[in-house]
């Protein structure tokens, strides 16, 4: 347990220690931070991904939701068609920014300490899930990517793997990505009627493609009598003449409290 955790009223002094370190990281970390949008999308498109964008789940208020929608198109706005050139960054709160009333952000659903909650912004989150699925299958370099420390719902109606997801609190917990390559990378994201939709396009062709997986899912009840669910995240990379795995790599190792009925439990 953190200090602000123990006094609350230590929460808005850390909150604003923790803002002020990242605007003085921005300014002199020395990355070249992305920020042009091509009004014409490049010709390759290297992957694609759709989130559903309403989902029932226990404890979570459908209101919530359907306004997580107005968040999701407000930021989406802000990613679509930004270019990410070799040696560029991509940071989510950089290119996003601060989710406030006043730039049109409602109340949608956040996660706190593991259970939904009311929150201006809520719901963002799903965009820096799908955009990192998409840098997964990229040779983007992800730099940083914070996860929720709790598994707060059961896997019905879940697409991606458990543990893949990214938690963004503008604007010190972010998910930042570097292109180390010599490839022109452009992100293109919307929301549609039912879905968020991402794709990452590319100015060439890429000589491999990629899979991701989740192995070793389980569930263990501790001496604390807390559930805890954990598994790894792997990454196969596939030469796309041969269609044959040329290496594979340990992405994260995943450990979480469950916060749901064990009668939920995938096992």
């Amino acid at each position: 347990m953190t200090l602000s955790q123990r006094h609350p009223w230590l929460r808005p002094v850390a909150v604003l220690a923790h803002r002020s370190r990242r605007r003085v990281r921005w300014l002199t970390c020395g990355a070249e931070w992305a920020s042009y949008r091509s009004p014409a999308d490049l010709p390759v498109r290297a992957h694609r991904h759709a989130s559903l964008l309403l989902r029932r789940l226990d404890g979570a208020d459908m209101a919530l939701q359907h306004n997580k929608v107005v968040n999701l198109r407000l930021a989406s706005a802000r990613v679509d068609r930004l270019v990410i050139r070799p040696g560029e960054t991509f940071s989510f709160n950089k290119v996003v920014g601060d989710c406030t009333r006043r730039k049109g952000y409602i109340e949608g659903m956040r996660l706190s300490d593991g259970a939904p909650v009311p929150g201006v912004g809520g719901g963002i989150c799903q965009l820096a899930n799908l955009l990192h699925w998409m840098f997964l299958h990229s040779p983007l370099t992800v730099l940083e990517r914070s996860e929720h420390s709790f598994d707060p719902f059961p896997d019905h109606g879940r697409v991606l793997p458990w543990g893949v997801g990214c938690t963004i609190v503008y604007n010190y917990v972010d998910l930042v990505v570097r292109n180390d390559t010599a490839t022109t990378f452009q992100l293109r994201t919307w929301v549609g009627e039912r879905h968020l939709h991402g794709e990452l396009r590319a100015d060439r062709e890429l000589p491999v493609s990629y899979a991701v997986e989740a192995r070793g899912e389980r569930f263990e009840t501790g001496a604390d009598g807390l559930v805890r669910r954990s598994n790894e995240i792997w990454r196969t990379v596939i030469d796309r003449r041969t269609g044959r795995p040329v290496a594979e790599e340990l992405v994260r190792r995943n450990r979480a409290v469950v916060k749901y009925a064990a009668g939920h439990l995938v096992r």
